[in-house]
């Protein structure tokens, strides 16, 4: 087992200004632990235990005080994203809302159906891209069409009638619904939805 005085490790090419703390907290530990275990030797000189192993006791300290600085720029980061999140939670001005697609098998068909969800007052807003090719399973073959695509926003609550209001007024046999959450966004925007949909 080597033994290793601060006076070496201080004055050493290798050990970067950054580490140096590392050792102090060393030193520190060493004689908190002298004080626990009379066997140790200690240097009166230095303070610092002379027959402690240094290699896993300096890796376990650099080890931690990565993971400690990993920590709180991750718990900042959290805390930053739940002070946005409660901030949008807690203005009455918007309701949990979310972007449901739907396809539709040409221009017309998009059109009449966009113009009735908007009208129903079941989303806020619908877009329409056009030219979009669907490749999809159906009936034991692999299909490809032409559609169109539906992007619409709106509640959150509304998705149930806004499932029913596509299956009666849509022609396929098994139309797409997907929704999915918006978790954030333009604050004015997501009130806007608010106030262009039914409660």
């Amino acid at each position: 087992m080597a033994l290793i005085k601060l006076s070496a490790i201080t004055s050493s090419s290798t050990v970067s200004r950054r580490r140096l703390p590392l050792v102090g907290a060393f030193c520190v530990l060493s004689s908190g632990l002298s004080n626990l275990c009379p066997s140790l030797s200690l240097s009166s000189k230095t303070g610092c235990a002379q027959s402690l192993p240094l290699a896993p006791l300096f890796s376990y300290l650099h080890f931690t005080s990565i993971n400690l600085i990993s920590r709180s720029k991750f718990s900042s980061q959290t805390a930053a994203q739940s002070v946005d999140r409660i901030r949008m939670e807690a203005n009455n001005k918007t309701v949990p809302s979310i972007v449901v697609y739907v396809t539709v098998p040409n221009k017309e068909a998009g059109k009449k159906l966009a113009e009735s969800i908007v009208k129903e007052k079941l989303a806020a807003c619908v877009n329409r891209v056009p030219g979009i090719e669907s490749v999809y399973q159906w009936q034991g073959g692999i299909q490809t069409d032409s559609e169109e695509l539906l992007i619409i926003k709106t509640r959150e609550s509304l998705l149930e009638a806004l499932t029913e209001h596509v299956k009666a007024n849509h022609e396929y046999e098994v139309p797409e619904v997907i929704a999915m959450p918006i978790t954030g966004g333009s604050l004015p925007y997501l009130e806007w939805i608010k106030n262009s949909t039914r409660d």
